[in-house]
C-alpha cells in the first residue's frame, strides 16, 4: 500500500525594516535596500511554492533585525522540533513565535542555557546531523542536541567551522549523498563517504544551497559554482538574495522546510 506523500511546509517571515541593525560577524556593514530585500524575499517564497511547498508566513517582527532568517531558530526532525538558543543574544526573542507555530506539527524540545545552537549550524543528511562548532553554536548546545535527537534515531557529529558564520555557509546538501562544500572552512574528512562537490575557488561563499525534493534553490550571484552543479545534472532554481546576503543571509536561512505531521490531540 502506497502512503500519500506528506505536504511540505515552508515557514518564512517577512524582512524586518530594522534589518540594517542585523548582527554581522564576517562582513562589513553596508546599506541594505529594504524594498529590494522585500522583493527578493517574495521571489524566494514564490520559488518555494513552485517546488510544492505550502508557504506559511509568520507574523513580522519589526524590532528584531534578523527575524527573516528563521532557520536559526529551530531544527525540525521526524517526530520532534528542537527550538534552538541562538548564539547572538539579540536573536533569542525570535524563537517564541516559531515554537508556537511548530508546536502544531511536532513535539517540542528546547536547548537550555548556557548552551547555544543556531539552526544554520545543523546539516541533516538522512539520519545524521552534522553540527557546526562555530561562533554561534557551542559544544554544550550540541550535546543537548545529541541527547534529544538520539531519542528519535538520529546521530550527531560535531564539525569544527572556521572562516564563516555557520556550517551551512561551508557545506550543504545538493543531492542524495552529495554535498556542496568550501574545504577551506570545514574539514571534508568529517563527512565520511559523502560525495563532495567543490565551490569554484572564485566563489568561496557559494556553498549554501537549499535542496527541496530533487531541486536545489541556489543564488544567482555564484554562476561559476552554479555551472558545476548543472554539469553534475542537479536541477536548479536560481534566486537573487543579494540584499539579504549583506546581512549574512543565504537561501537556507530564510525558511524552515519540513513534512507536515500534525501533533495528535
Amino acid at each position: 500500500m502506497n502512503l500519500p506523500t506528506p505536504k511540505m511546509i515552508a515557514l518564512t517571515r517577512p524582512v524586518s525594516p530594522s534589518i540594517e541593525r542585523c548582527e554581522l560577524t564576517h562582513l562589513s556593514r553596508e546599506p541594505i535596500d529594504f524594498g529590494l530585500a522585500e522583493e527578493q524575499h517574495r521571489s524566494y517564497e514564490e520559488i518555494l511554492e513552485r517546488l510544492g511547498c505550502e508557504v506559511r508566513r509568520l507574523d513580522a517582527e519589526p524590532e528584531l533585525p534578523d527575524a527573516v532568517f528563521v532557520e536559526d531558530t529551530a531544527l525540525v526532525l521526524e517526530g520532534c522540533a528542537i527550538i534552538t538558543r541562538p548564539g547572538a543574544v539579540s536573536r533569542r526573542p525570535e524563537t517564541s513565535s516559531v515554537a508556537a507555530e511548530l508546536g502544531r506539527y511536532r513535539e517540542l524540545h528546547y536547548i537550555e542555557g548556557p548552551g547555544t545552537l543556531d539552526g544554520g549550524d545543523l546539516l541533516v543528511v538522512d539520519r545524521t546531523i552534522f553540527a557546526g562548532v562555530s561562533s554561534r553554536s557551542d559544544r554544550g548546545g550540541i550535546e543537548q542536541l545529541r541527547f534529544v535527537a538520539g531519542r528519535y534515531g538520529y546521530r550527531v557529529r560535531p564539525v569544527e567551522v572556521s572562516g564563516c558564520l555557520h556550517l551551512k555557509s561551508a557545506a550543504t546538501q545538493v543531492a542524495p549523498g552529495a554535498l556542496l562544500i568550501n574545504r577551506r572552512w570545514v574539514d571534508p574528512a568529517r563527512f565520511g563517504a559523502l560525495d563532495l562537490i567543490d565551490v569554484d575557488p572564485a566563489e568561496p561563499t557559494g556553498a549554501n544551497a537549499l535542496l527541496i525534493g530533487r531541486t536545489v534553490v541556489y543564488p544567482e550571484t555564484f554562476p561559476l559554482t552554479r555551472d558545476r552543479l548543472v554539469q553534475r545534472g542537479i536541477p536548479l532554481k536560481t534566486v537573487d538574495l543579494s540584499e539579504l546576503a549583506k546581512a549574512e543571509g543565504a537561501v537556507t536561512c530564510c525558511s524552515i522546510v519540513f513534512a507536515e505531521a500534525p501533533v495528535a490531540t
